[in-house]
């Protein structure tokens, strides 16, 4: 990982991203996803939602480092919280 120079962190989070993706492509085989109609009013299927749930987060975290000087530990608590209100009302 020398080549790109990334820290650990960066390593964890596209490691993490990589491991659910391939969670979510064992899934769709196994269990294929039927669409739904959540709280949006729009018809999400598993992995639409897994990519609201990651783009959410982008947006919290950034919110978070502009708007607050506290530890970013606390943004992802509340991301995880809005990862469990996505997969199970949108």
């Amino acid at each position: 990982m020398d080549w790109m120079a990334w820290t650990l962190p960066t390593a964890l989070f596209f490691a993490s991203i990589a491991t659910a993706l391939a969670v979510m492509s064992v899934l769709a085989i196994k269990r294929p996803s039927t669409p739904r109609v959540g709280v949006l009013g729009i018809e999400t299927a598993r992995g639409d939602r897994l990519f609201l749930t990651l783009l959410g987060s982008a947006f919290i975290n950034l919110a978070w480092i502009g708007l607050t000087d506290l530890p970013q530990t606390f943004a992802l608590g509340i991301c995880a919280v809005f990862a469990f209100a996505t997969f199970r009302w949108v």
